[in-house]
């Protein structure tokens, strides 16, 4: 049996030429390595509903989850793998508030490469900083 696969929804979040990104915090896994909001769709959800769950959750907005943008499947050297999908979410109520992440940064999407993500989304952050996708 091949490691436990987890399935994860994130968040595109989206202002003009900027996206929403979240920094681990140092007690955490993969510490200090960026990431987009949102985490585990749990039994029972759809991806979208775990996804405005989790944005609640973490960054206390309410999210309009827009379309799916892309998905990936990745298995870390570690062990483990996750399935990625990633929603645009272009509209919200609420303040975006830091609630679990290290750090909080409205990005250029043309910057993204400079910033250390995950090793599941550096394809994806090529994308983006190459204007596609979004």
């Amino acid at each position: 049996m091949g490691p436990a696969l987890r399935f994860v929804a994130a968040a595109l979040i989206v202002r003009g030429s900027e996206v929403l990104i979240g920094q681990r915090r140092p007690d955490q896994p993969m510490a200090l390595q960026w990431e987009f909001p949102g985490g585990k769709i749990e039994a029972g959800e759809s991806p979208e509903q775990a996804l405005a769950r989790e944005l609640l959750e973490e960054i206390g907005i309410r999210a309009m989850v827009g379309p799916r943008i892309t998905r990936i499947r990745h298995n870390y050297r570690h062990g483990g793998a996750v399935d990625l999908q990633f929603f645009a979410v272009n509209h919200f109520t609420g303040e975006i508030q830091n609630r679990i992440y290290h750090e909080l940064r409205w990005v250029r999407l043309e910057d993204l490469p400079t910033y250390d993500f995950l090793a599941a989304d550096r394809g994806l952050i090529r994308d983006l900083a190459a204007g596609k996708l979004l």
